[in-house]
């Protein structure tokens, strides 16, 4: 199959193209660095020409309610009506467990316009749900740190590898459409204050976290299973600590 898959030099569609390659299809990597831009529609027409399935990984380059917003809206719209125009059997797109609970998050909202796209499109479509990617504790540090004191809810969390993330994404696009959503998440729950705590000590990093039921997670304030799969989602098979051990202190 000819796969085009959006963001195919990022974290996850680099795995991705790579996986596919090795499996024998034509996977091409799509994103503004090999002349395709999706906020615009620069190539669009060329790459997906004679396109069976594309794949939609790509992210916001700013996380500010607005431009994220921007993003996925006008991205989405152009790669959807480009793959209309195409005649692209299958739309594939990562988005993230909970998006429609979150719609307090800037981000979230964002994700929730991209998917009601797809749902809108007249496309076939899979929407890949993931949880958090181990990859992102740095992230998430980043946005609760105040000094030397990180706040996180200790709401539950099932993080996952982005390894296992490119899996579960090839398996969705190499099968039909489900015109409905699956969820993948990782092996293990964590309450997430306690899950980044363990992320800074194995990095030898000095600072604590406070655990706080009125934390918010990007804007958005957490019930206790909110960044959970709702029923019985397909799990990645890295732990976390085998993925820590992977990770130099300089990551």
């Amino acid at each position: 199959m000819r796969i085009v898959i959006v963001g195919g030099t990022g974290l996850i569609g680099s795995k991705l193209v790579k996986i596919l390659q090795e499996r024998g299809h034509q996977a091409i990597a799509a994103a503004p660095s090999t002349g395709v831009n999706t906020m615009t529609g620069q190539g669009l027409d060329e790459v997906l020409a004679g396109a069976d399935v594309v794949v939609d990984v790509a992210n916001s380059p700013s996380f500010a309610d607005d431009a994220v917003l921007e993003f996925f809206s006008t991205a989405g719209r152009n790669l959807l009506a480009a793959a209309r125009k195409a005649g692209v059997k299958h739309h594939v797109a990562l988005s993230v467990v909970g998006t429609d609970l979150l719609a307090e998050s800037g981000y979230f909202r964002g994700k929730i316009a991209q998917e009601k796209l797809i749902r809108e499109s007249g496309l076939p479509y899979t929407i890949v749900r993931a949880t958090q990617f181990f990859e992102f504790l740095g992230g998430i540090v980043a946005s609760a740190a105040q000094g030397d004191t990180i706040t996180l809810s200790p709401a539950y969390v099932q993080p996952m590898s982005s390894d296992d993330v490119a899996l579960a994404v090839a398996a969705a696009t190499l099968g039909a459409p489900l015109n409905g959503i699956v969820e993948i998440a990782g092996p293990d729950k964590f309450r997430l204050a306690d899950l980044v705590q363990e992320y800074l000590s194995s990095r030898k990093d000095p600072r604590k976290v406070r655990a706080d039921d009125h934390a918010r997670y990007f804007g958005a304030a957490l019930t206790e299973d909110m960044l959970l799969p709702r029923g019985a989602a397909h799990l990645g098979a890295v732990k976390l600590r085998d993925w820590l051990q992977t990770q130099s202190p300089a990551q």
